[in-house]
């Protein structure tokens, strides 16, 4: 029997928001840094890793919209989420002072994040692919006159100095993360404060979205979340994600679901959670 530890994997670099959220909540798990969102889920849909640590959206930059991409064309299932309370900080190169710096690199959503600290500091935000490759980055530069936007985590991990801490613009700067597994693993029925996850696409006829929705007001069910893209480029396909509170073997979950049918193509049941203990905290129903 294989004493190897599970992995658990994450779209990122050592030292990135993702391996923060990777170790809140599976601390005894080893990580899986991978390059891209497609990566972490194939590294998951293969078994190299048992778990995948995925962010869907953020309280400030809203979705993820690659996941919502995503999701659909994989064969892994919603097991659970976690809120992070996304913290950056300002790095430079060891002896570096803020006033050295001329350029700050990050990714596209942390630099919005900060958009007024940078303003106010006075450099030229420069996009990377991740907080914690930015980081990597102006590391092996050596370069005083550039920075990164980044967790002390990343500081630590590449050896840099911290300049400033919560450079973010907004206390509130939280991030939704998935987490996702090859075998759906709902909660026991009787499980209070379950979350269910699932994809649709409506008939391309009047009304249906009305319909389709009608079904969840009648049975008592709360939506908390119904979002649309368009399918492949297409105008005319739309396809939607949404969240409801409550177990796939609830009486009127079970109805609600049952209707939907009558005015969907396609649903797909992305998984039953446990919902985060933050939710409370954070005021989300």
């Amino acid at each position: 029997m294989s004493d190897k530890i599970p992995q658990i994997a994450f779209q990122g670099e050592p030292g990135a928001n993702s391996h923060i959220a990777c170790h809140e909540v599976y601390s005894d798990l080893a990580i899986l840094p991978c390059a891209t969102f497609e990566d972490a889920l194939r590294a998951v849909e293969d078994g190299s890793a048992k778990y995948g640590m995925l962010p869907i959206e953020n309280s400030i930059a809203g979705r993820v919209a690659d996941l919502h991409h995503l999701l659909p064309e994989s064969n892994l299932f919603i097991v659970g989420e976690h809120f992070l309370r996304v913290r950056h900080a300002l790095l430079g190169v060891p002896g570096s002072k803020v006033s050295d710096l001329k350029t700050v690199h990050s990714h596209t959503q942390a630099l919005g994040q900060c958009r007024t600290s940078l303003r106010d500091i006075g450099v030229d935000a420069m996009p990377a692919a991740d907080t914690a490759g930015a980081a990597r980055m102006i590391a092996d530069r050596k370069d005083k006159s550039q920075g990164a936007i980044a967790s002390t985590l990343a500081a630590e991990i590449y050896g840099l100095e911290i300049l400033k801490t919560d450079i973010e613009d907004h206390d509130h700067n939280t991030t939704r993360f998935l987490v996702m597994s090859r075998d759906r693993d709902d909660p026991p029925v009787g499980t209070d404060n379950v979350m269910m996850s699932f994809i649709f696409q409506v008939r391309n006829v009047p009304a249906a979205l009305y319909k389709a929705m009608g079904g969840f007001a009648t049975n008592g069910v709360n939506m908390t979340k119904l979002e649309s893209y368009q399918i492949a480029g297409s105008f005319n396909a739309t396809q939607f994600y949404a969240d409801i509170i409550g177990h796939p073997q609830d009486r009127g979950v079970q109805f609600a679901m049952e209707e939907i049918q009558f005015f969907t193509n396609k649903v797909r049941i992305l998984g039953a959670y446990r919902q985060s203990p933050t939710r409370a905290s954070l005021n989300i129903s």
